[in-house]
């Protein structure tokens, strides 16, 4: 049987666990940033250690379901597969969450992170100058469009990562195919 395939007897597939738990920390994800919002904590950069940690938390809890509910085995492609596409599903959600939010809802936190990027660079000691040379790139990253495109690349680049780190000790391969 191929390691992607669904499992004999109906167990899960890859992609059904990792859609329930993309959805999963997507929701949980719109609810911490809306508390975020709140809270005046969006660019903070802690919170992002938050997130991780949610997504550590919940990327355990989908392999383990995957395991459970199919064979008992796990190969650590299927573990970085599962954590990726989960991570995918959730960075999608989010981040168009976020994109209606800031474009519709609160249009002013474009500006306001963009004012406490250029506290924090004020407060570094850089250059005036250093800070007029990034304000045209500040003003693209901290757009709406900027914030989805973003938030995809990265929320599916650092899942992966941290699927290559937590499949490892999430992993329980079949011996069948050792």
């Amino acid at each position: 049987m191929e390691e992607n395939e669904v499992f004999e007897e109906g167990g899960p597939s890859l992609k059904s666990v990792a859609l329930k738990w993309g959805l999963i920390n997507g929701v949980i994800g719109i609810a911490a940033f809306i508390i975020y919002d709140m809270l005046d904590l969006i660019g903070e950069s802690w919170v992002s250690f938050i997130g991780s940690a949610i997504f550590i938390v919940i990327l355990v809890m989908a392999h383990n379901e995957f395991k459970k509910e199919g064979d008992g085995y796990m190969s650590y492609g299927q573990g970085l597969g599962l954590g990726t596409l989960a991570s995918l599903v959730s960075a999608l959600i989010s981040s168009i969450f976020t994109f209606i939010y800031v474009s519709f809802i609160n249009t002013a936190l474009p500006g306001l992170l963009l004012e406490k990027q250029i506290q924090s660079m004020e407060e570094s000691g850089q250059p005036q100058s250093q800070i007029d040379q990034a304000m045209p790139f500040l003003e693209m990253t901290t757009s709406p469009t900027a914030m989805l495109i973003f938030g995809v690349v990265f929320g599916v680049f650092f899942g992966f990562i941290i699927s290559l780190i937590v499949s490892i000790f999430t992993k329980n391969q079949d011996p069948e195919f050792v």
